[in-house]
């Protein structure tokens, strides 16, 4: 997904495409999906795959050399603040040959297991690993949603450009009334660029989309992207109207169905947290979102508040739990 927030901290807000090697970024001070204050920064965002955090994780747990696989630092625009690095391993020292780490402002953004599934293993593999409630669950929300929808689920799938050139549309005006949009600007995008790459791609069969309905009313999308043999969960959403049905939930075990007969080896939950991804997912890799930032004043400052903050609200948290301020936290937040 094109943004990721961590509740309750500061979160890293990201607009342009997945694509795009300069970010213009805001770092904000945020509690829950509240926010207090943002800090606008310029970075040059460094992702690492699945496959590459996956290879890295390897190389470390078995101490092997390294052989110079950490993607390349491009040359820093002037304008620039500095770097997002994502998907870093945790294990894994950013240690990037001919980069003097001491002339650099380096602040952990966040921590987090990236979730996949291996869709190579088969779909009966994978309904077996799934815990005894969590295939209960699925089977009742897909069973709600079927009866609100006739009796069966419409879902519809996307794959080749003439597919996509119809699903955007619909998606687009879903994500307007999304929660990803609304509170993260994390719908699907709507700029012509982004949209001749989307049907470019999918010309190369490295697209596939999908659109639930309920009652012929569109409910819930998903867009993934493909990065070889693994396919990304790039941007999903539904219109909160139906939120008791779960739509998104129904949406993604149907996704994931029709990829076990699909091309590709792994399907990547991305960075970032997620319960619905732990439930459904076969393994993960613990990674990290490192900043490394010009040693300015300014940046120095940004960094010790955002730090400041996240601490604050870590430690609010643990002291809401207590009696005698757990009544002082309800009132704050019926306040808000």
């Amino acid at each position: 997904m094109a943004a990721r927030a961590a509740p309750g901290g500061a979160a890293l807000v990201q607009s342009g495409g997945r694509a795009a090697r300069v970010t213009t970024a805001a770092l904000r001070l945020q509690i829950g999906a509240r926010t207090f204050a943002t800090i606008p920064r310029r970075l040059t965002r460094v992702a690492l795959s699945l496959d590459q955090a996956l290879d890295q994780a390897l190389n470390q747990a078995l101490d092997r050399k390294l052989g110079g696989a950490l993607p390349p630092l491009p040359p820093l625009d002037p304008a620039a603040h500095g770097y997002l690095v994502t998907s870093l391993p945790q294990a894994l020292a950013p240690d990037w040959p001919g980069v003097l780490f001491e002339r650099w402002v380096i602040f952990e953004r966040q921590r987090y297991t990236r979730y996949y599934v291996d869709l190579a293993a088969g779909e009966a593999a994978w309904r077996d690993g799934l815990s005894r409630q969590a295939r209960s669950t699925m089977k009742r929300k897909a069973k709600k949603l079927a009866a609100e929808s006739g009796g069966a689920l419409d879902i519809r799938r996307f794959r080749s450009a003439a597919d996509l050139a119809a699903f955007h549309p619909v998606a687009r005006r879903l994500a307007e009334r999304t929660y990803q949009e609304r509170l993260m600007g994390a719908g699907i995008p709507d700029d012509p660029a982004w949209v001749r790459a989307m049907l470019a791609q999918a010309g190369e069969d490295r697209v596939r989309a999908w659109l639930l309905y309920v009652s012929d009313t569109p409910a819930a999308y998903l867009w993934c992207g493909a990065d070889g043999a693994t396919l990304r969960y790039d941007y999903v959403g539904h219109d909160p109207a139906f939120a008791a049905l779960s739509p998104g939930s129904v949406l993604m075990e149907a996704a994931l169905g029709d990829l076990f007969a699909d091309r590709f080896a792994r399907f990547d939950f991305t960075e970032g947290k997620g319960q619905h991804k732990r439930g459904m997912a076969t393994g993960g890799v613990a990674c990290r979102d490192l900043l490394l930032l010009r040693p300015s004043l300014a940046n120095r400052g940004a960094v010790a508040l955002v730090g400041g903050f996240d601490s604050a609200m870590r430690v609010a948290k643990r002291l809401s739990g207590t009696p005698l301020l757990r009544g002082v936290a309800r009132r704050i937040r019926r306040a808000g």
